[in-house]
């Protein structure tokens, strides 16, 4: 549903929610955290940055912060920068076209899906997919972890 880039700024984005609230976290930090490539998470953060997620300051003491409160990021908010969900509306069975005009067999089922997707990321924060701590067997959604969803 995501791609790796995506799901990288997410595992990126809600480590410096859990670790980095008292100052920024150098990117070599993160990246050892959370098992992203280095070089790709650069490039990933810096892309947050100049879509207003994250900030960085330079400096012995530098790094990487969330620029607002994680309760006002949307999942969206994170992966928007690398792609829209909204655009991932291909037809299923590889149509070329298919529309509510012209569906293919799986176009009314696939067109309920993809909206209860859209409104997941949009209407799911970085607060919301915090590792809170709460012990869970994974089987509610509300108490997994950002890993187990993805």
């Amino acid at each position: 549903m995501i791609s790796k880039t995506e799901e990288y700024a997410l595992r990126a984005v809600v480590h410096l929610a859990e670790h980095c609230q008292e100052g920024p976290c150098r990117a070599q930090d993160i990246a050892e955290h959370t098992d992203i490539p280095a070089n790709y998470l650069s490039k990933i953060l810096h892309q947050l940055g100049r879509h207003g997620i994250v900030h960085s300051e330079r400096g012995p003491r530098g790094g990487f912060q969330l620029s607002r409160d994680p309760a006002g990021i949307s999942l969206s908010d994170v992966i928007e920068p690398f792609g829209s969900i909204a655009d991932r509306g291909r037809c299923l069975l590889g149509r070329a076209e298919c529309s509510d005009a012209n569906p293919c067999g799986a176009h009314e089922r696939w067109k309920a899906v993809r909206a209860k997707t859209i409104a997941f990321f949009a209407g799911t924060t970085v607060a919301d997919v915090l590792d809170t701590g709460v012990p869970g067997d994974g089987s509610d959604p509300d108490t997994r972890t950002v890993r187990e969803v993805m």
